[in-house]
């Protein structure tokens, strides 16, 4: 890998190299934190988990052929060559540094409390019309995965689109430092996270941090129609850029109209363009939002409106988020890989364009704090006053979806085996069901339960 000799990676996480000195311009063929994914010449970087010490699988690392070994602990004098550092986890995010600053590439950055990934999956569609795209790995965005994502970069790239989820305050400039955007894309500021940052200015000013270590020349790219986001000044001269639904935005769009399931026909408008229609191929206004911002991203990067209308109508539903599958029984909405009150609103929105029977089957909603049970009856009211016909409500907060009070269909199980044993009885052929909760929940099996029926 480009630039990854022992004597860099020493140096860059301020290391003391052990091994013999004849091997320190040997470079690295990856970088990996999994011994079972080691190959001959990998980077092994033990790093000390939550649930599980790599240390112990140093032998078995070697033994599989790495070349080099990161670790937090004193490891004698082994018969292998390791660099010895404060800590495993900091190496990984310096090594990443290394790795991405040693690329001529470009990187988007993106943010947000909910729709990261959609956004993410939306730009890297658009942006590869016509340039050499690398993204995130699924949900690889913290501080692990990050490195992971970068180190997985083909020398190749041209554009990166790296995606970055925090929950606590101070780990957005750990992310931000070794990504050093050159977009900077924040989606919204929500609810999601608030048991940690407990207020949505305090989601905003962790998120934000992002700008802090943008490239010189760089641009801000922010979502209009979040008030909070409107709050961010300019920094170092650059004014943000906003996306949105305002004909004031930068970039915005208009003559939205919902196709149901097949998507949603709006104009979209930008600076210099002439603007044009396109179809959205993935059903809800909040993909529409993903499309004008990967749009957006087109624009700064000086693509042909014609190639930024095909990457848009090239946009797929990723499993868990807002993906629709056909059975011979259901239409069934996947949204299950995490859930917000804004999120959970937004999926219901989309359950208002389908016809038929509308089924929500909701899950608990996590780190919420104190507002966990507000959040949840809110999302209960919003789901009954949006023409849903049956709610299931599963999990420990699961009973604040319920009113008993009200005329709509209405069912409250403690798990999804219970839920299972009565599902025959309750959903009906030719239902639409939109399934969603939060990511510990294993939404998932329900959606394969339902489509295996």
């Amino acid at each position: 890998m480009k630039n990854l000799s022992f004597r860099n990676i020493t140096k860059v996480c301020d290391g003391e190299y052990r091994g013999d000195e004849k091997l320190l311009d040997v470079e690295v063929s990856a970088v990996v934190i999994d011994n079972r994914e080691v190959t001959e010449g990998s980077l092994f970087v033990a790093i000390d988990g939550r649930n599980v010490n790599a240390h112990k699988f140093i032998p078995d690392a070697v033994k599989r052929g790495a070349s080099l070994i990161v670790s937090q602990e004193d490891l004698g004098e082994p018969d292998f060559p390791y660099i010895l550092v404060k800590d495993s986890g900091q190496g990984l995010l310096d090594i990443a540094k290394l790795y991405r600053d040693s690329l001529d590439i470009k990187v988007v950055g993106i943010t947000g409390s909910v729709g990261k990934t959609s956004t993410k999956e939306a730009i890297a569609t658009v942006l590869s019309e016509q340039f050499k795209v690398h993204k995130t790995i699924g949900n690889f965005n913290n501080e692990w995965g990050l490195p992971l994502t970068i180190f997985a970069m083909p020398e190749d790239t041209e554009i990166a689109i790296l995606e970055m989820g925090v929950n606590h305050f101070g780990e957005m400039r750990r992310l931000s430092q070794v990504a050093s955007p050159d977009i900077c894309v924040i989606t919204n500021i929500g609810t999601s996270h608030l048991e940690f940052f407990k207020t949505r200015e305090g989601i905003l000013k962790e998120k934000s941090q992002m700008i802090e270590d943008m490239k010189d020349g760089g641009h801000i790219l922010l979502n209009g129609d979040d008030d909070l986001l409107r709050t961010i000044p300019p920094h170092n001269g650059i004014c943000p850029l906003y996306f949105g639904t305002n004909k004031e935005d930068h970039f915005y769009v208009d003559e939205i109209k919902s196709l149901g399931l097949n998507g949603t026909h709006c104009h979209i408008h930008m600076p210099n363009f002439k603007d044009f229609e396109v179809t959205v191929p993935i059903p809800g206004e909040h993909f529409v939002m993903n499309a004008l911002c990967a749009s957006a991203c087109g624009c700064i990067f000086w693509m042909r409106r014609e190639k930024i209308k095909a990457g848009i109508e090239k946009l797929k539903g990723v499993t868990g988020r807002n993906n629709i599958i056909k059975t011979e029984r259901y239409t069934v909405l996947d949204d299950c890989y995490n859930a917000s009150p804004t999120s959970m609103m937004a999926s219901l929105d989309v359950m208002k364009e389908t016809s038929g029977r509308k089924v929500a089957i909701l899950g608990d909603m996590g780190e919420l704090g104190e507002n966990s049970v507000v959040f949840t009856k809110e999302v209960g009211e919003y789901a009954r006053d949006n023409g849903i016909d049956v709610i299931i409500a599963i999990g420990n907060l699961a009973k604040n979806y319920i009113d008993t009070s009200s005329d709509v269909e209405q069912y409250l199980f403690d798990d999804k085996e219970s839920f299972y044993l009565k599902a025959g009885d309750i959903l009906q052929n030719k239902d639409n069901i939109m399934i969603k909760a939060s990511h510990g929940a294993h939404f998932e099996e329900i959606v394969d339960y339902l489509v295996k029926l």
